[in-house]
């Protein structure tokens, strides 16, 4: 009986969300799982055939089938791996991420208008039940998180709130900080979301298991041609996976990748784990001082990356 009714279930949602006509419910030439991929490339900063087959359990020829397709298309780049040259790193091109985004707009679109046929009081209770499904299935097929689990994404609706949370309560918790703190990061999140440039300022989400683990944000600086890295954060049990190093890499990659000839960043010395991940990144120390802020007295420090050198 529990079989026939998950199976049921199966039916009863592929159907609701179109699944088995993805490309016409999206009013778009690309399937189900070519729009996945495309959303993993979206989102992933670096990213090879292995990790795709990794992450999407797909099968190694149907993917570089898929994959020669996106290149025909003009959707993706595929260049040596510069930690090792027998695998092929995947990077999106201008068109690719712009078909990315499309889909990615008219995919929330879709789930938008789905949901608009559910009574609002009644939505709390849908998402809950979501979230019951997806832990219970997690749990039963729990294995110890791995870097590769981890996907940096663009943040939806709710997250930026998060961010001003998390951050006021880590850095209380961790540091000390008071109410100043927050108030800090929700002038630094409000301006992002008020007045920004998609092109040159972007935020990003580190996502496990479903949940937002991890962020970064990369805006513009006052001095011209520089970007500033802020509000770096990962969460207390996602630590030791690489969760800085990827956000902080996304940051230092699309400041490059934009035009930007330098990325500053401000930080206090306290937050050592984060000054060693700024240093492994190619950050120099260029100034620091003593000073009393958010309730505590600390030492700030100003790092400075030179975008133009190396890579």
């Amino acid at each position: 009986m529990t079989i026939q009714e998950i199976r049921a279930f199966n039916r009863f949602y592929t159907n609701l969300i179109g699944a088995l006509d993805y490309s016409r419910q999206l009013h778009a030439p690309y399937t189900l799982t070519e729009s996945r991929v495309l959303y993993e490339l979206a989102h992933s900063p670096r990213t090879d055939a292995a990790d795709l087959r990794g992450e999407l359990c797909l099968d190694s020829g149907y993917l570089s089938r898929l994959l020669a397709k996106f290149e025909k298309d003009g959707l993706i780049e595929r260049v040596p791996s510069e930690k090792d040259t027998r695998r092929r790193r995947i990077t999106l091109t201008d068109r690719g991420r712009e078909t990315a985004d499309l889909l990615n707009e008219r995919s929330r679109e879709a789930v938008g208008s789905l949901l608009s046929t559910v009574p609002p009081e009644a939505r709390p209770r849908l998402v809950e039940a979501m979230r019951d499904i997806r832990e219970i299935l997690s749990d039963a097929s729990r294995r110890p998180p791995r870097r590769e689990d981890v996907l940096l994404r663009e943040p939806g609706p709710g997250d930026l709130g998060w961010v001003v949370q998390r951050n006021a309560a880590l850095y209380a918790s961790e540091y000390g900080f008071n109410t100043d703190y927050e108030g800090l990061v929700a002038r630094i999140v409000a301006d992002f979301a008020e007045d920004h440039d998609p092109h040159l300022e972007r935020v990003w989400i580190a996502e496990l298991d479903g949940r937002p683990v991890g962020c970064v944000m990369c805006v513009r600086d006052e001095a011209p041609g520089a970007a500033r890295l802020r509000l770096l954060l990962v969460e207390p049990d996602a630590r030791g996976l690489g969760i800085g190093d990827q956000l902080v890499g996304a940051c230092v990659e699309f400041a490059r990748g934009v035009g930007y000839r330098e990325m500053v960043l401000w930080t206090n010395d306290v937050l050592s784990a984060a000054r060693r991940i700024y240093q492994r990144h190619g950050f120099v120390l260029v100034d620091e001082k003593p000073h009393r802020s958010f309730g505590t007295d600390l030492n700030g420090q100003d790092w400075r990356l030179d975008l133009q050198g190396v890579g």
